[in-house]
């Protein structure tokens, strides 16, 4: 059976670290499975993700507004419109939006992954929903 949402009738994740919100399309509340993880990012001028890697999960950002910079070991990387990012498991990497806010799509497989911050704190992994409760990103 297919589902249709609309971003705005699915629960937003506002970062506890300013800057940062995510909707997701494909999670296991909305679709009971953890394959995959799915949705959409908004970047505040300024704002970035921790430096980071996950253990046992391919991530993709495809970028839809705005201009960005991806941070991995060997360097760092202009992103904008049209680019799509291919981070390997376990590859280290922070994505900034310095100059321009930023929009893009967020896909990472599987669902059953560890987040660990080099650079940062605890709360990079903290999302306030608008519903009130808290999701931690494990």
């Amino acid at each position: 059976m297919a589902y249709i949402f609309h971003e705005n009738d699915l629960p937003k994740l506002v970062s506890v670290v300013p800057g940062r919100e995510r909707t997701f399309f494909v999670n296991q509340e909305l679709a009971e499975i953890d394959d995959m993880l799915a949705g959409v990012m908004h970047y505040a001028r300024g704002a970035s993700s921790p430096y980071h890697y996950h253990i046992n999960c391919e991530h993709f950002y495809f970028i839809i507004d705005g201009k960005a910079i991806v941070d991995t070991p060997e360097g760092s990387h202009d992103v904008g419109p049209g680019d799509l990012v291919f981070i390997p498991a376990e590859a280290k990497h922070r994505l900034r939006a310095p100059e321009t806010p930023l929009f893009y799509f967020e896909f990472q497989a599987p669902n059953r992954f560890k987040t660990t911050i080099l650079d940062g704190t605890p709360d990079d992994l903290r999302w306030n929903r608008v519903d009130g409760r808290v999701w931690v990103q494990t």
